[in-house]
């Protein structure tokens, strides 16, 4: 049997070589999280209530589309991609009925993907439930499965959500995620999860309602595995993995007082019901709810607000017709009324709470129901369905376990569930800077050290000043890492979301051009990604419509690395089908000149000097296309990368051995990778690293290794252009450091940049100690 294309080895992925792999990834795409038909961002309220005649075949872009943003990806350097998708896209018709159109997209697309030699896990994704409860991933129909009734939402405020807005332009900051703890999505997670342990009356089809969301939810991930494996060509060569789920949310379990707000509820924004106002709202009744802002120093109390749904339910109403989705509600769970209720938490008679702990304890075992438990008890029994269906299919499936955000793993080392091939998948977002939306070189906290109890007083996590910044948030991505290994065991850890929004400062980068803060806090991320050790990320996101008025087309996010609007990132290196000019640079090394392994810079043919004439084609970038051209695609409309000297950055590929530390030194466009092999490289696999051509041009370099011979060479290889230094050392601990060309951050190219860019590249130099 062939060695699998990516294997895992202890906390380390392999290639078939044996090399260490470095997954450097981005979550594709954004565009994933809603239709195509009807076309329905969030932003926009007509055809959203056509939650079952509706078509994501298209999504996250077209195949003809898909050769322009892989071939962009693998510029920048992508090895991997979080395939995004939603449960909504694959059955949204109904129970059991499949998009078999979007199905065969999907694997068109990822057959696709794999020309480009991208490592590639399925993501199957959602935000707060639902679309309809203002987020993405489950169908409708399941929301009425659970008795909901989507289209009042609004007036009960049982879900805020941006395409029933009142003014979609006004829709506040990432209010969207407060919806986890309305009543919506606090309903569906709870049954979800458990229903058969706090909703007992919630029977459909003979069936607890825990069983029909678990069960249908599963069966589609499993059904969409079931389709890929048939394709033939797709598992393992780059359908290498399934990730668990993406944000799994609790809902009400283990509320140790639905009157009151959790201690733990780290996110207050606008209205901040808690749970019983949450039950009050939905059931009709007016309630005066305490509102929140987030300012430099967290969420606070901003004063209270009225909501008044002046009777109307987030219930369906009691002549439902239930029979639209062919199921059969039990006669002891009653429409028009609150789920709640009929299970005796509150009396809705005199509007009395009656069990204002009913969600604080597991019933079974009567033990609290902390977050702890909740993850080694209810969301284990889940994974381990997911798990069992995915690997029934797709046999050497890497498996992705993501447990709820910024909790403590899954107590896993030593069980049965301490299984080779999983992967710790957490998520990381500087908080501060997504909240406020400003990035603050001056300050920030250590979000992660609070949570686990290292302070006396959250005064004390406060980091100062830009280095403190930097290094505090790879310190924290550092203890995410270890506490996984902590935890579940030895293996790899992947940080399958990390990102920044580019909407900062009213949006004022827009308006002038100047990205400088968004180059900051992204290169402040990368830096502590690289720094913590971790076995690589997938960055969030790339959205293909992302545009200046709108951001990302979802809540009024904007995290795209891409955008319509903003002007394309000069790249100076160009492939050989381009370029017949193109120099490729070897060297060998020693310090004597009579020694076989003397070092120099040698070009196996002759190079013209970058001038004035040749500068734009020189920093030319691919475009945007439709289809794919019979040439390399010269891309063409003006496609956007803003910040992207922060993103688009060297990083290790596969290194024979392991890698002991490696980062990238932005502002002097300097890059280090330290590593330790115990055995030679051969000739075919040597350790490779992505150089971009806009920071290191390869004329323009200086690259010092501790030993051994390299190449840099830009590559035709997998579909897209390429910069690869190809690196054969010996063994034993190496060391290589390449200097680059240094540039202003965050701003485009100016005539007078343009003429310092020209000066750094003229001063051909090559030197290796």
């Amino acid at each position: 049997m062939a060695p699998l294309r990516l294997s895992i080895e202890g906390r380390i992925f392999r290639d078939a070589d044996g090399r260490e792999v470095t997954l450097r990834g981005i979550n594709l795409a954004g565009d994933a999280k809603f239709p195509l038909k009807p076309e329905v961002p969030s932003h926009i309220t007509e055809g959203f209530f056509e939650g079952d005649e509706l078509s994501f075949v298209g999504r996250p872009f077209s195949v003809d589309e898909a050769h322009t943003h892989f071939s962009r990806l693998k510029r920048y350097g992508y090895n991997a991609i979080r395939y995004v998708w939603t449960w909504e896209a694959l059955e949204h018709a109904g129970p059991g009925r499949y998009d078999e159109e979007w199905v065969q997209h999907t694997i068109e697309v990822l057959r696709l993907a794999k020309d480009y030699g991208f490592y590639i896990w399925m993501d199957p994704h959602q935000d707060v439930w639902s679309r309809f409860s203002g987020g993405s991933g489950a169908p409708m129909w399941t929301l009425y499965a659970a008795g909901l009734n989507p289209r009042t939402f609004a007036v009960t405020e049982a879900a805020i959500v941006h395409n029933t807005y009142h003014d979609p332009a006004k829709f506040p900051k990432m209010i969207w995620s407060t919806n986890y703890t309305r009543l919506a999505a606090q309903v569906m997670f709870t049954l979800f999860w458990a229903g058969k342990d706090f909703a007992p009356k919630a029977i459909i089809n003979g069936k607890n309602i825990q069983d029909l969301l678990q069960g249908h939810f599963i069966a589609a991930c499993r059904h969409l595995a079931q389709r890929i494996h048939e394709a033939g060509d797709l598992e393992n060569d780059s359908v290498i993995g399934w990730e668990s789920m993406n944000e799994p949310n609790r809902g009400l379990l283990g509320c140790p007082d639905l009157s009151a707000i959790p201690p733990d509820q780290r996110l207050q924004k606008g209205t901040s019901p808690t749970a019983w106002q949450a039950m009050l709202t939905g059931s009709g009744r007016s309630c005066e709810i305490d509102t929140w802002d987030f300012g430099g120093l967290g969420p606070y109390k901003s004063g209270s607000q009225l909501v008044d749904p002046k009777g109307e339910t987030a219930w369906l109403p009691a002549d439902y017709d239930d029979s639209r989705y062919g199921w059969k509600r039990d006669p002891g769970w009653k429409l028009g009324e609150c789920l709640w209720a009929q299970h005796g938490i509150w009396d809705p008679t005199n509007d009395l709470l009656l069990k204002k702990d009913y969600f604080a304890k597991d019933p079974k075992t009567n033990e609290k129901l902390d977050y702890e438990y909740f993850t080694n008890n209810y969301f284990m029994d889940y994974y381990r369905a997911h798990r069992a269906a995915i690997t029934s299919v797709h046999t050497d499936a890497i498996l992705l376990c993501q447990p709820p955000v910024l909790e403590i793993p899954p107590s896993l080392k030593g069980t049965k569930d301490d299984d080779p091939n999983m992967v710790y998948a957490p998520h990381y977002y500087d908080g501060v800077t997504l909240m406020t939306k400003k990035w603050n070189r001056y300050w920030n906290v250590d979000v992660f050290g609070i949570l686990r109890g290292r302070y006396m007083s959250p005064a004390f996590a406060i980091k100062v000043g830009e280095t403190a910044i930097r290094n505090c948030f790879r310190d924290q991505l550092t203890a995410i890492r270890k506490e996984g290994l902590d935890y579940m065991g030895i293996h790899p850890c992947l940080f399958t979301e990390i990102g920044i929004p580019y909407d900062m400062d009213e949006k004022y980068a827009y308006k002038t051009g100047d990205y400088t803060s968004q180059a900051l806090a992204m290169d402040a991320n990368h830096f502590a990604l690289e720094g913590c050790g971790a076995n690589g990320y997938a960055l969030w996101v790339y959205t293909t419509q992302n545009n200046h008025e709108w951001g990302d087309n979802w809540n009024g996010e904007d995290l795209s690395i891409l955008s319509i609007d903003d002007k394309p990132l000069p790249l100076s290196a160009k492939p050989k089908s381009e370029d017949p000019m193109r120099s490729i640079n070897t060297s060998t090394v020693s310090l004597d000149h009579t020694s076989p392994s003397y070092s120099h810079s040698r070009s196996s043919d002759s190079q013209s000097p970058i001038n004035r004439y040749n500068l734009k084609s020189t920093l030319s970038t691919p475009s945007m296309s439709p289809t794919r051209s019979t040439t390399r695609p010269n891309l063409a409309s003006n496609p956007g990368f803003r910040a992207a000297e922060a993103y688009v950055r060297p990083s290790p590929i596969a290194t024979v051995g392991k890698v002991q530390s490696y980062g990238f030194d932005l502002r002097n466009a300097t890059f280090t990778l330290t590593l330790n092999s115990d055995s030679l490289c051969t000739e075919d696999a040597p350790t490779e690293i992505f150089l971009p051509g806009f920071h290191f041009p390869s004329e323009s370099s200086n690259v010092e290794v501790s030993g051994g011979k390299w190449t840099l060479t830009v590559d035709d290889d997998d579909g897209g252009h390429f910069q690869r230094f190809r690196w054969w050392h010996g063994v034993g601990e190496h060391r290589v450091k390449v200097k680059g060309v240094q540039r202003r951050q965050g701003m485009a190219l100016g005539k007078e940049e343009e003429e310092g860019y020209l000066d750094q590249c003229q001063q051909s130099k090559c030197l290796v100690m």
